[in-house]
């Protein structure tokens, strides 16, 4: 390629396909979601100001015992600020003087109106948390994690005014989220680690591997029959919706966002290791720092397999523990079922393309941080005669030239 050309024409040359793609398989679609809510409904911050009752009963319908309370509240925000009204609680227990949500539920076909609680009031407690997350970014992770928190945000800035729009206006949740995700991974990488070879090679490898991951992923949902019905929250947002989401693909979406965080960390690890490897030992050939790349890689791997399906294993651990007190059903009949079967598939993907990260884009690194001129031979030489040459490289490396 002609040297006027900066290495940056490699990620827009690979991104022009991803575009085409993502373009080509947008579905003609695009009617703007409507809600489906026979109900006017309404979430304000309140406060309690007496517990009027509290009493432990029968849960309706069960034999468990829950805690009942009548509470009389302040509503704090809204049109009705300053309101006071008496609310029946069999959510959570709230003590007098403190903050939650109250949803505020007014019937269409009679005008009457029903208060209940909805969310306790957490935005205070998740602010010290946050707050103690970028303080440790800042004093332990210096500038590289300054810019890292950067990239975060700029992420989740993208999912939330790019992709989650997308979807709701009948757009290929598959073909967007290939698109995003492309967009996370350039824009993210190099905020976070510059503009140079190595983040290009990481950034192309990290593309590639997406493209096919998307595939693979297609794929294995067609292949294994899942409908993307697999939790309460799809079926409520189709109703909402009036069925104009594509459900399956908000199942491979998702599948491609899951992956996305740790195929940061195996294409920017593999791309700084054949940089230090062609560094210390810029004389050996092309083949050898592939062979110790991918070395390192297969640890890299077996770590982050392990890590992601422990991952999904915890966030579904009380789905695990329900139906492991279920004994009217054989395991097979449990893993066969949707709920399972889709983080089943969910992790098996996320797993692969992380196997596939590894060859991909050491492969592109090699190519691309390969410092031999064209014309250029390495020399033939024998196991012994190659480590005498590292062991020069390191002892050269050691001194310094005015």
């Amino acid at each position: 390629m002609n040297r006027k050309y900066p290495y940056l024409f490699y990620v827009f040359f690979l991104f022009l396909p991803v575009l085409f793609c993502a373009v080509f398989m947008t579905g003609i679609n695009q009617v703007r979601a409507q809600e489906m809510v026979p109900d006017e409904q309404t979430t304000v911050k309140a406060q309690v100001l007496e517990i009027i009752k509290n009493e432990t009963k029968e849960i309706p319908g069960t034999d468990t015992q829950g805690n009942f309370q009548t509470i009389r509240v302040k509503i704090l925000e809204g049109k009705e600020e300053g309101k006071e009204v008496t609310v029946e609680n069999d959510y959570l227990n709230l003590d007098k003087g403190e903050v939650f949500y109250l949803m505020h539920t007014s019937n269409s076909a009679d005008g009457s109106d029903y208060y209940s609680v909805s969310e306790p009031y957490r935005l205070p407690h998740m602010v010290i948390l946050i707050g103690i997350f970028v303080v440790g970014v800042f004093l332990l992770g210096g500038i590289q994690g300054i810019r890292g928190l950067v990239s975060l945000i700029g992420s989740f800035l993208i999912i939330l005014y790019v992709l989650l729009p997308g979807i709701l206006h009948g757009y290929s949740p598959l073909s967007l989220t290939i698109l995003v995700s492309s967009l996370i991974i350039i824009i993210g990488s190099y905020i976070t680690h510059g503009f140079n070879k190595t983040t290009t090679s990481a950034v192309v490898g990290m593309v590639v591997t997406v493209l096919f991951t998307g595939l693979l992923a297609y794929w294995s949902v067609g292949f294994t029959k899942l409908s993307g019905f697999g939790s309460e929250d799809v079926v409520y947002l189709n109703l909402n919706a009036r069925g104009t989401i594509d459900v399956v693909g908000l199942l491979l979406g998702g599948i491609m966002i899951g992956l996305l965080g740790v195929l940061y960390d195996v294409a920017i690890g593999q791309a700084i290791s054949v940089e230090e490897l062609m560094r210390i030992a810029p004389h050996v050939h092309k083949r050898v720092i592939y062979k110790r790349a991918i070395r390192i890689g297969r640890e890299h791997i077996g770590a982050l397999v392990n890590t992601l399906a422990i991952a999904y294993v915890g966030a579904s651990l009380p789905l695990l523990l329900i139906f492991y007190q279920s004994s009217s059903a054989s395991m097979a009949n449990l893993i066969n079922k949707e709920i399972f079967a889709t983080e089943i598939v969910r992790t098996l993907i996320g797993s692969i393309g992380l196997i596939l990260a590894v060859p991909i884009t050491t492969f592109i690194s090699v190519w691309l941080l390969s410092k031999k001129k064209k014309g250029q031979m390495y020399e033939d030489v024998s196991n012994t005669t190659l480590i005498e040459k590292e062991k020069q490289a390191l002892e050269h490396a050691g001194h310094s030239h005015v």
